[in-house]
């Protein structure tokens, strides 16, 4: 799967901003530590959506007045600026950007220590776009591996933003925390329904709406009338 592959199947701007939130919601829910999947309203004047595997791969959807944008690093992507002395981008890689865009690539979040724009996939959206897009005439690496590897410049980490949102969270939580939880109850978060004491509970026993009341509504998650 490459950026292009993301591009013709992720959902529009306001789905994919509640799918963001349902994925902070369930990492808030379950564990409470240094987040997998996470939501701010405060980004600067932007809201944004980030994902963090702690091993060197994220990315970050920002949500703007423009419409959004979609930042991807994957640390062992041959596409990896770093694979350059000068940590160039992988060529077509921004081709075609609106300018509405452009002052994200010069953001200090996603810059390496001298300032340099670090990614190796990029998507927007503006609101008056009826598609997502990516580089014009990016030409991709040739696969790695004896097997071969279809995911060239870690697009693939976007796949769970995809409509099969519930699947994937359902495997991600079995491999990544070692629980099994409900499908169920994960369609309700991802289904943007009101929070309740009961679909908490049946994510983690130990935790309540209460508790987690502040940092639901920190990332804009609808809490169900007491």
């Amino acid at each position: 799967m490459t950026v292009y592959d993301i591009a013709a199947t992720l959902p529009p701007i306001e789905v994919l901003r509640d799918r963001c939130k349902a994925l902070a919601v369930l990492e808030r829910i379950i564990d409470g530590g240094e987040p997998y999947y996470a939501y701010t309203r405060r980004w600067g004047d932007d809201e944004a959506a980030l994902m963090d595997n702690g091993s060197g791969d994220e990315w970050t959807v920002v949500f703007t007045t423009a419409g959004a944008f979609i930042r991807v690093f994957d640390h062992e992507s041959a596409m990896s600026p770093y694979r350059d002395p000068h940590h160039d981008l992988w060529t077509g890689l921004l081709d075609g950007i609106p300018s509405a865009f452009r002052p994200l690539i010069e953001e200090p979040a996603f810059g390496d220590e001298e300032g340099l724009f670090v990614a190796t996939a990029v998507l927007w959206r503006l609101s008056s776009d009826d598609r997502w897009h990516a580089g014009e005439g990016i030409t991709f690496p040739p696969l790695r591996g004896p097997h071969g590897d279809n995911d060239p410049d870690g697009a693939g980490l976007l796949e769970i933003l995809l409509d099969d949102i519930v699947d994937r969270y359902v495997e991600f939580a079995e491999d990544y925390y070692r629980i099994e939880v409900d499908p169920r109850v994960v369609e309700h978060v991802v289904t943007y329904r009101p929070l309740t004491d009961a679909v908490v509970q049946a994510l983690n026993p130990e935790v309540t709406v209460g508790r987690l009341r502040e940092d639901i509504a920190a990332i804009g998650y609808p809490i169900a009338a007491a």
